[in-house]
């Protein structure tokens, strides 16, 4: 009755649905991995934000990477933008989504060290060899607040830390990057600047982290585990189409009125 399921078309329509179900299984748990380390990342945006404000060297240290636990933590620092040593660096969005540039300034902190200060967006200037237009910082003694950032990586970012740009543009936020440039220590990743708020909205700050939206990877999740159900119930209604065609078409030939023998 159902021995049509060996033929070479049969075992290949089968074969294909045995190896569909574990592949939708699994698609639907990496989802559901995306979708908890979502919800993981939105729980520490949400703690380290709503922290109290601690000093940023009590978090970092110059060649000090910044674990993911305090990716941006509330901190603060006093000291003096050293604007000579000011770099931009190149190809950023706005919250708009226009390509510019950011500012990052070293700040010289009180009683010693320097870290580096993300002031914000800006265009860059009409030539790319050109240093754009960056309103100055604050002058003299200043205290800044922020949120901590780990050093930006070709690896982790996928950023191309490009060779031979022009004087002061980068392509990447690192803090040994800088302490090579600036000729002493740097602290471990940089910050983020919240406040003071720059005069006149520019460089325009960067925008604290989204910790509401968890995407779509549940239901996403859900839907593969779905197919998989669904993938050997459609086997089984294909099967028993195809047993029922093959019956009718026994059937109608059974039916079939013999050939009359031929006279001569």
């Amino acid at each position: 009755m159902y021995r049509f399921l060996l033929t070479r078309q049969w075992v290949i329509v089968t074969l294909l649905v045995l190896a569909m179900i574990p592949t939708m299984v699994e698609l639907g748990f990496w989802q559901l991995h995306r979708h908890e380390h979502k919800v993981e990342q939105n729980a520490l945006i949400t703690r380290n934000l709503k922290a109290d404000p601690v000093p940023v060297a009590r978090l970092t240290s110059p060649g000090h990477t910044v674990p993911r636990s305090d990716y941006w933590r509330a901190v603060t620092a006093t000291g003096t933008f050293d604007t000579e040593h000011e770099v931009v660096v190149r190809r950023r969005t706005s919250r708009d989504e226009r390509i510019g540039v950011l500012v990052l300034t070293p700040l010289n902190l009180k009683g010693g060290g320097t870290v580096l200060v993300n002031r914000g967006w800006v265009e860059a200037a009409a030539s790319q060899q050109t240093f754009p237009k960056v309103p100055a910082p604050p002058r003299g003694e200043v205290t800044v607040k922020g949120r901590l950032k780990a050093d930006e990586t070709t690896s982790a970012s996928g950023i191309k830390d490009l060779a031979g740009l022009p004087d002061r543009q980068v392509m990447l936020i690192n803090s040994a990057q800088q302490a090579h440039l600036l000729g002493r220590p740097v602290l471990g990743g940089y910050l983020e600047l919240t406040d003071p708020e720059p005069a006149g909205g520019s460089p325009e700050t960067i925008a604290a982290p989204d910790d509401s939206s968890i995407g779509p990877h549940m239901a996403y999740a859900v839907q593969w585990w779905l197919f998989a159900a669904g993938v050997p119930v459609g086997w089984v209604v294909l099967v028993r189409r195809e047993k029922r065609d093959r019956e009718e078409a026994a059937r109608e030939a059974e039916a079939a009125p013999e050939p009359e023998p031929a006279t001569a």
